[in-house]
């Protein structure tokens, strides 16, 4: 009997539950194959071999599939049980887990938590109960398949395949993370092995040792709690495209997911990858560092976070849920590779060597962890009304390990969230810039192919700095002397000094640093390249979508309207030291960070 549907597709995670155990067995069980799957509408075909048992399951009111994205239901989840065809119909389209279910499962650890009661055990521990609240396994929960969509014509994995990949990239962390959780789905389905594979390049941009330091730390952990989980980890040495290829080839891997950036060459290696991965191996992408996927937010590049809030609030609590724990894989490799040669792989880096890494910040997901929860413990009740004050520790100094998918922002808003009813300001503010300001700029980097040019400004302030483009500027630094903290203003070289020595600047003096660097530079376009140079080899953060924003809302008005017209800036916001004066402490924190 051979199961045939024209209006599902990527079969063979729909179906395989039952279609390897009946192809094992074959023809014995054939007979049954209708027996087994009554919540599917069947369709007998005379059977030729094994192989023939990759068709599909029609499911009564399937949704068909929209262009590139996935909409499908595991044989056995709950959604599937027998309700109203309209009801059903909107759970499918949805796909996502109940919030009423987990919330419903642990209203006790909420309060506890938010109440800071000792008695609940440490803050990881809560995060793991939540997982597991949710269900056991990524097999068991239904998967919001809106957060997926295919890149490869093939749809369905090969019979023969021995594996599924997880081709790692901006997304470093096996827990909460989406695109590993669809991986391992996958994996579980076709009882398979799962790989997790990240591809070191020599060099990415203006990074130096002090990112890649941070970033091959954070992999380490990667690789042991991978091991730990029975997950096989390959660290290849060079692009993608160069060496997956082969490796899925030699594995006789049958499917790759991989995680989403919208910038310019990490988009490139996954379009290079698309044509140089096999025509039959499935290759799909899922946004595991947004909430809201950025595909879904907004079909088109937004103009101000007041353009694109309705639009992610609308659908926050679709996506905003729990995730459910990736666990001990139960389909091991033939064996499982030798441990990373770490210190390799800092040999094999073509980095500036010369940027040390830095102290505060200790790489990795636990560090991370600990650091969320210093933030929702001790500062969350001050951020609403300090965080622009840099003389005050109310920031969450997350952006580290957010930049290298080290934690999921999804977690942070979720442990935030459980700490509003004590301080709601704080959480508002915090979720109003992790997730509305946060994917406002992977927006514009994923719309607009200029993202980090002067081309990628609105056309009022093109030509408003095109107009004051000849303006005499007060002062012209190189940037040489910008890089040595060498201007005439103290607060600009303090905040200079912290990027250089700490790998940060605090937000609120980011805004006053780049708008100064347009003021004192020859041309807006050196301006920017000025800006985007120095924060991308020493900030931790750099080379980010909340990075090239920044500078282009500083310097370019980007999300922003027009202001009063002045020399130099045109309309483009002005900032002062005399408003900075107004605001915090000037000379307490130039003291702070006085060139030594």
């Amino acid at each position: 009997m051979f199961i045939q549907c024209s209006r599902c597709v990527f079969a063979r995670e729909t179906a395989t539950a039952v279609i390897l155990k009946i192809a094992r067995n074959f023809p014995k069980q054939s007979s049954h194959v209708g027996q087994q799957l009554t919540r599917g509408t069947v369709r007998p075909v005379v059977p030729r071999s094994p192989q023939r048992y990759i068709g599909l399951i029609s499911r009564p009111n399937c949704t068909p599939v929209l262009s590139h994205t996935i909409y499908t239901t595991m044989p056995g989840d709950s959604n599937q049980k027998k309700e109203g065809a309209a009801k059903r119909k909107s759970s499918e389209i949805q796909g996502s887990a109940s919030p009423d279910a987990s919330k419903a499962k642990s209203p006790k650890l909420e309060k506890s938590a938010a109440s800071g009661s000792k008695d609940d055990g440490d803050f990881l521990e809560k995060i793991q109960k939540r997982r597991t609240d949710v269900c056991n396994s990524v097999a068991k929960f239904k998967f919001n398949k809106k957060r997926v969509r295919v890149l490869s014509k093939a749809e369905e994995f090969p019979d023969d395949s021995d594996g599924v990949v997880y081709w790692m990239s901006r997304d470093q962390r096996v827990q909460d993370n989406w695109a590993l959780l669809y991986a391992q789905r996958l994996a579980l389905k076709l009882e398979l092995p799962l790989y997790v594979v990240f591809c070191l390049v020599p060099k990415f941009l203006d990074a130096t040792i002090r990112q890649f330091g941070f970033m091959l730390k954070g992999l380490a952990e990667v690789e042991k709690e991978c091991r730990e989980l029975g997950i096989s980890f390959h660290l290849l040495m060079g692009e993608a495209r160069t060496v997956l290829p082969n490796f899925v080839k030699k594995n006789n891997i049958g499917g790759v997911v991989t995680d989403f950036s919208p910038l310019r060459t990490p988009t490139k290696w996954v379009q290079d990858m698309a044509k140089e991965l096999p025509q039959e191996i499935p290759f799909c992408q899922v946004d595991a560092h947004n909430i809201v996927p950025c595909w879904e937010a907004s079909p088109k590049l937004e103009y101000s976070a007041r353009t694109i809030r309705t639009k992610i609030h609308n659908v926050l609590s679709e996506y905003l849920t729990e995730f459910p724990p990736v666990v001990k894989h139960p389909h091991k490799v033939k064996a499982m590779p030798e441990p990373v040669d770490w210190d390799a792989a800092h040999k094999f880096l073509e980095v500036d060597r010369s940027v040390g890494e830095v102290e505060w910040a200790t790489a990795g997901t636990a560090a991370a962890y600990s650091t969320l929860e210093s933030f929702c413990t001790q500062r969350l009740k001050y951020f609403s009304s300090e965080r622009n004050d840099p003389n005050k520790p109310a920031l969450s100094n997350l952006s580290p390990w957010i930049h290298f998918g080290q934690i999921s922002v999804q977690r942070c808003i979720l442990m935030v969230k459980m700490f509003k009813s004590r301080f709601k300001d704080g959480a508002d503010a915090f979720i109003e810039e992790a997730v509305v300001r946060r994917e406002l700029a992977d927006n514009f980097c994923f719309y607009n192919e200029h993202y980090d040019s002067i081309k990628g400004a609105y056309k009022w302030a093109q030509d408003s700095l095109d107009a004051h483009r000849g303006d005499k500027r007060p002062y012209i630094y190189t940037r040489q002397q910008l890089e040595d903290a060498k201007t005439h203003d103290d607060l600009w070289n303090a905040a200079q000094v912290q990027m250089v020595r700490e790998g940060k600047m605090h937000g609120f003096l980011r805004m006053y640093w780049a708008k100064k660097i347009l003021e004192w530079t020859e041309s807006p376009e050196q301006a920017l390249a000025e800006a985007i140079y120095l924060n991308d080899k020493y900030n931790l953060d750099g080379r980010d979508p909340n990075g090239y924003v920044g500078c282009m809302w500083s310097i370019c008005g980007i999300h922003d309207q027009g202001w009063a017209e002045r020399a130099v800036f045109g309309k483009i916001r002005y900032m002062n030291y005399n408003g900075c004066k107004r605001k915090f402490d000037v000379p307490g924190f130039v003291r702070k960070y006085r060139k030594k």
